[in-house]
Protein backbone atom coordinates (compact mmCIF):
# COMPACT_ATOMS: atom_id res chain seq x y z
CA UNK A 1 0.00 0.00 0.00
CA UNK A 2 1.33 3.59 -0.62
CA UNK A 3 1.33 6.14 2.15
CA UNK A 4 0.00 8.72 2.26
CA UNK A 5 1.76 11.36 -0.12
CA UNK A 6 1.02 8.34 -2.48
CA UNK A 7 5.19 7.13 -3.02
CA UNK A 8 5.34 3.30 -2.39
CA UNK A 9 5.92 1.86 0.72
CA UNK A 10 9.83 -0.01 0.59
CA UNK A 11 9.15 -2.81 3.42
CA UNK A 12 12.70 -3.29 4.89
CA UNK A 13 11.98 -6.01 7.38
CA UNK A 14 10.64 -8.96 4.53
CA UNK A 15 12.83 -10.22 2.09
CA UNK A 16 11.75 -9.34 -1.43
CA UNK A 17 12.03 -11.88 -4.08
CA UNK A 18 13.51 -9.13 -6.60
CA UNK A 19 15.67 -7.87 -4.16
CA UNK A 20 17.21 -11.51 -2.84
CA UNK A 21 17.44 -12.19 -6.68
CA UNK A 22 19.60 -8.83 -7.32
CA UNK A 23 21.42 -10.04 -4.71
CA UNK A 24 22.38 -13.52 -5.51
CA UNK A 25 23.05 -11.84 -9.30
CA UNK A 26 25.62 -9.39 -7.82
CA UNK A 27 23.58 -6.23 -7.59
CA UNK A 28 23.16 -3.51 -5.18
CA UNK A 29 19.30 -3.25 -4.90
CA UNK A 30 18.88 -4.97 -1.59
CA UNK A 31 18.10 -4.82 2.20
CA UNK A 32 20.24 -6.84 5.43
CA UNK A 33 16.84 -8.55 5.27
CA UNK A 34 17.52 -9.85 1.59
CA UNK A 35 21.32 -10.78 2.52
CA UNK A 36 20.13 -12.86 4.86
CA UNK A 37 17.56 -14.59 3.22
CA UNK A 38 19.79 -14.74 0.31
CA UNK A 39 22.57 -16.54 2.17
CA UNK A 40 20.22 -18.56 3.55
CA UNK A 41 19.27 -19.69 0.68
CA UNK A 42 22.36 -20.75 -0.78
CA UNK A 43 23.29 -22.31 2.07
CA UNK A 44 20.70 -24.61 1.22
CA UNK A 45 21.06 -24.64 -2.41
CA UNK A 46 24.60 -23.29 -3.73
CA UNK A 47 23.10 -23.62 -7.31
CA UNK A 48 20.76 -20.75 -6.78
CA UNK A 49 23.25 -18.16 -7.71
CA UNK A 50 24.47 -20.04 -10.99
CA UNK A 51 20.70 -20.08 -11.48
CA UNK A 52 20.46 -16.70 -11.01
CA UNK A 53 23.70 -15.80 -13.00
CA UNK A 54 22.77 -18.20 -16.10
CA UNK A 55 18.99 -16.76 -16.00
CA UNK A 56 20.54 -13.28 -17.24
CA UNK A 57 22.83 -14.64 -20.22
CA UNK A 58 19.59 -16.32 -21.25
CA UNK A 59 17.52 -13.12 -21.83
CA UNK A 60 20.38 -11.28 -23.48
CA UNK A 61 20.42 -14.51 -25.94
CA UNK A 62 16.80 -14.97 -26.35
CA UNK A 63 16.14 -10.33 -26.53
CA UNK A 64 19.17 -10.98 -29.16
CA UNK A 65 17.45 -13.42 -31.14
CA UNK A 66 14.46 -11.94 -30.80
CA UNK A 67 15.83 -8.58 -32.46
CA UNK A 68 18.09 -9.85 -34.56
CA UNK A 69 16.97 -12.81 -36.24
CA UNK A 70 13.12 -12.54 -35.95
CA UNK A 71 13.45 -9.01 -36.25
CA UNK A 72 11.14 -7.53 -33.69
CA UNK A 73 10.73 -4.25 -32.49
CA UNK A 74 8.36 -4.50 -29.73
CA UNK A 75 8.98 -5.81 -26.62
CA UNK A 76 6.64 -6.17 -23.59
CA UNK A 77 8.92 -7.46 -20.49
CA UNK A 78 6.46 -8.89 -17.35
CA UNK A 79 7.81 -9.10 -14.17
CA UNK A 80 11.11 -7.31 -15.11
CA UNK A 81 12.17 -7.01 -11.46
CA UNK A 82 15.02 -5.06 -10.52
CA UNK A 83 17.53 -3.61 -13.27
CA UNK A 84 20.98 -4.80 -13.04
CA UNK A 85 23.42 -5.01 -16.70
CA UNK A 86 22.17 -5.70 -19.84
CA UNK A 87 18.59 -4.86 -19.49
CA UNK A 88 15.75 -5.90 -22.09
CA UNK A 89 16.08 -2.37 -23.76
CA UNK A 90 19.76 -2.33 -23.59
CA UNK A 91 20.16 -5.25 -25.68
CA UNK A 92 17.01 -4.82 -27.92
CA UNK A 93 18.37 -0.99 -28.67
CA UNK A 94 21.72 -2.36 -29.42
CA UNK A 95 20.45 -4.36 -32.34
CA UNK A 96 17.89 -1.94 -33.58
CA UNK A 97 17.90 1.59 -31.64
CA UNK A 98 14.16 2.17 -32.83
CA UNK A 99 12.96 -0.87 -30.40
CA UNK A 100 10.09 0.26 -27.98
CA UNK A 101 10.30 -1.92 -24.97
CA UNK A 102 7.48 -2.05 -21.99
CA UNK A 103 8.78 -3.04 -18.62
CA UNK A 104 5.92 -4.22 -16.31
CA UNK A 105 6.17 -4.87 -12.62
CA UNK A 106 4.34 -3.71 -9.32
CA UNK A 107 7.23 -3.98 -6.76
CA UNK A 108 7.89 -0.86 -4.92
CA UNK A 109 11.27 -0.90 -4.94
CA UNK A 110 11.44 -0.98 -8.55
CA UNK A 111 8.96 1.48 -9.34
CA UNK A 112 11.62 4.00 -7.19
CA UNK A 113 14.54 2.49 -9.30
CA UNK A 114 12.77 2.82 -12.57
CA UNK A 115 14.23 6.22 -13.88
CA UNK A 116 17.03 3.74 -14.89
CA UNK A 117 14.73 1.60 -17.14
CA UNK A 118 13.44 4.91 -18.16
CA UNK A 119 17.05 5.95 -19.78
CA UNK A 120 16.68 5.15 -23.53
CA UNK A 121 19.87 3.09 -24.97
CA UNK A 122 18.89 4.99 -27.89
CA UNK A 123 17.15 8.14 -28.81
CA UNK A 124 15.21 6.30 -31.63
CA UNK A 125 13.57 3.82 -29.13
CA UNK A 126 11.41 3.71 -26.48
CA UNK A 127 11.85 2.12 -22.98
CA UNK A 128 8.90 2.90 -20.68
CA UNK A 129 7.46 1.16 -17.22
CA UNK A 130 3.80 0.06 -16.70
CA UNK A 131 2.95 -0.39 -12.41
CA UNK A 132 0.91 -3.26 -13.09
CA UNK A 133 0.45 -6.94 -10.93
CA UNK A 134 1.09 -9.69 -13.57
CA UNK A 135 -1.92 -11.20 -12.55
CA UNK A 136 -4.05 -9.03 -14.25
CA UNK A 137 -3.33 -9.65 -17.51
CA UNK A 138 -6.38 -7.89 -18.95
CA UNK A 139 -4.73 -4.56 -17.73
CA UNK A 140 -1.58 -5.12 -18.23
CA UNK A 141 -3.02 -5.12 -22.07
CA UNK A 142 -4.96 -2.90 -22.03
CA UNK A 143 -1.70 -0.31 -20.57
CA UNK A 144 0.39 -1.72 -23.00
CA UNK A 145 -1.79 -0.62 -26.19
CA UNK A 146 -0.85 2.63 -25.60
CA UNK A 147 3.12 2.26 -26.05
CA UNK A 148 3.30 -0.49 -28.71
CA UNK A 149 1.37 -1.35 -31.90
CA UNK A 150 -0.74 -4.89 -31.30
CA UNK A 151 -1.20 -4.98 -35.22
CA UNK A 152 2.58 -5.45 -34.86
CA UNK A 153 4.60 -8.45 -33.46
CA UNK A 154 5.93 -8.25 -30.07
CA UNK A 155 8.09 -10.33 -27.74
CA UNK A 156 6.37 -11.18 -24.77
CA UNK A 157 8.69 -11.96 -21.78
CA UNK A 158 8.01 -13.85 -18.54
CA UNK A 159 11.66 -14.15 -17.02
CA UNK A 160 11.50 -16.44 -13.90
CA UNK A 161 8.29 -14.85 -12.68
CA UNK A 162 5.36 -17.40 -13.21
CA UNK A 163 6.39 -19.51 -9.94
CA UNK A 164 4.81 -16.92 -8.20
CA UNK A 165 1.06 -17.50 -9.22
CA UNK A 166 -0.68 -20.32 -6.59
CA UNK A 167 -2.13 -22.60 -9.69
CA UNK A 168 -0.92 -23.30 -13.16
CA UNK A 169 -4.29 -22.57 -14.62
CA UNK A 170 -3.60 -19.12 -13.48
CA UNK A 171 -0.14 -19.35 -14.97
CA UNK A 172 -2.38 -20.20 -18.12
CA UNK A 173 -4.71 -17.67 -18.03
CA UNK A 174 -1.91 -14.58 -17.79
CA UNK A 175 0.27 -16.16 -20.84
CA UNK A 176 -3.29 -16.96 -23.17
CA UNK A 177 -4.42 -13.39 -22.42
CA UNK A 178 -1.30 -11.79 -22.97
CA UNK A 179 -0.80 -13.76 -25.96
CA UNK A 180 -4.46 -13.31 -27.43
CA UNK A 181 -3.78 -9.84 -27.76
CA UNK A 182 -0.49 -10.13 -29.94
CA UNK A 183 -0.88 -10.84 -33.20
CA UNK A 184 0.76 -13.87 -35.35
CA UNK A 185 4.54 -13.17 -35.54
CA UNK A 186 4.30 -12.44 -32.26
CA UNK A 187 6.88 -14.98 -29.72
CA UNK A 188 6.93 -16.15 -26.56
CA UNK A 189 9.69 -16.17 -23.76
CA UNK A 190 9.96 -18.11 -20.89
CA UNK A 191 11.88 -19.37 -18.36
CA UNK A 192 10.93 -20.96 -14.94
CA UNK A 193 12.22 -22.82 -12.02
CA UNK A 194 11.25 -26.65 -12.31
CA UNK A 195 10.81 -29.22 -9.28
CA UNK A 196 13.74 -31.91 -10.28
CA UNK A 197 16.19 -30.71 -7.40
CA UNK A 198 14.95 -31.36 -4.36
CA UNK A 199 17.55 -28.57 -3.02
CA UNK A 200 16.02 -25.83 -4.60
CA UNK A 201 12.84 -26.82 -3.39
CA UNK A 202 13.39 -27.12 -0.32
CA UNK A 203 15.06 -23.15 -0.98
CA UNK A 204 11.72 -21.84 -1.97
CA UNK A 205 9.77 -24.02 0.97
CA UNK A 206 12.32 -21.39 3.22
CA UNK A 207 11.42 -18.94 1.16
CA UNK A 208 8.11 -19.11 1.86
CA UNK A 209 8.70 -19.27 5.29
CA UNK A 210 10.51 -16.24 6.01
CA UNK A 211 7.12 -14.44 4.71
CA UNK A 212 8.50 -13.82 1.28
CA UNK A 213 5.64 -13.98 -1.62
CA UNK A 214 6.16 -17.71 -2.02
CA UNK A 215 7.63 -19.21 -5.42
CA UNK A 216 6.49 -22.78 -6.40
CA UNK A 217 8.91 -24.87 -8.63
CA UNK A 218 7.01 -26.62 -11.12
CA UNK A 219 7.71 -29.64 -13.66
CA UNK A 220 9.21 -29.65 -16.40
CA UNK A 221 5.93 -31.02 -18.31
CA UNK A 222 3.38 -28.28 -17.42
CA UNK A 223 6.22 -25.33 -18.17
CA UNK A 224 6.74 -27.05 -21.59
CA UNK A 225 2.71 -26.82 -21.67
CA UNK A 226 2.65 -23.07 -21.83
CA UNK A 227 4.27 -23.03 -25.38
CA UNK A 228 1.45 -25.47 -26.88
CA UNK A 229 0.07 -24.09 -30.18
CA UNK A 230 3.50 -22.24 -30.68
CA UNK A 231 6.44 -22.99 -33.48
CA UNK A 232 9.48 -23.85 -30.62
CA UNK A 233 12.34 -22.00 -32.00
CA UNK A 234 15.49 -24.24 -32.25
CA UNK A 235 17.00 -26.04 -29.72
CA UNK A 236 13.37 -26.10 -28.25
CA UNK A 237 12.84 -26.48 -24.76
CA UNK A 238 15.44 -26.72 -22.36
CA UNK A 239 17.47 -25.96 -19.52
CA UNK A 240 18.47 -22.25 -19.76
CA UNK A 241 22.20 -23.18 -20.09
CA UNK A 242 21.63 -25.14 -22.93
CA UNK A 243 19.40 -22.28 -25.09
CA UNK A 244 21.55 -21.47 -28.09
CA UNK A 245 24.49 -21.55 -25.18
CA UNK A 246 28.42 -20.59 -27.35
CA UNK A 247 29.83 -23.44 -26.44
CA UNK A 248 33.38 -21.96 -27.83
CA UNK A 249 33.35 -19.46 -25.07
CA UNK A 250 33.08 -22.27 -22.60
CA UNK A 251 29.69 -21.55 -21.33
CA UNK A 252 27.95 -23.74 -18.59
CA UNK A 253 26.09 -25.89 -20.67
CA UNK A 254 24.79 -28.75 -18.16
CA UNK A 255 21.43 -28.31 -17.12
CA UNK A 256 19.96 -27.19 -13.93
CA UNK A 257 16.67 -26.43 -12.44
CA UNK A 258 15.49 -24.10 -14.97
CA UNK A 259 13.68 -24.60 -18.51
CA UNK A 260 12.88 -21.94 -20.76
CA UNK A 261 12.26 -22.36 -24.61
CA UNK A 262 11.21 -19.01 -27.30
CA UNK A 263 8.06 -20.15 -29.30
CA UNK A 264 6.44 -17.61 -32.40
CA UNK A 265 2.93 -17.26 -32.61
CA UNK A 266 1.86 -18.82 -35.93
Amino acid sequence: MPDEDNSPVIRTDIPHSARVWNYWMGGNDYYEIDRIAGDAGIEIDPEIVTMAVQSRQFLIRAVQYLAGDAGLRQFLDIGTGLPTVQNTHEIAQAVAAESKVVYIDNDPMVLVRSGALLTDTAGAGVTTYIAADYNDPERIVAEAQHILNLDQPVGVMFMGVLGHTASYKDVSHIVQTVLAAVPSGSYLAVWDGTDDSADYVKLCDNYTGTGGAPYLPRPKEQIRDIFDGLELVEPGFVSITQWRTDTTEKALTRPISAYCAVARKP
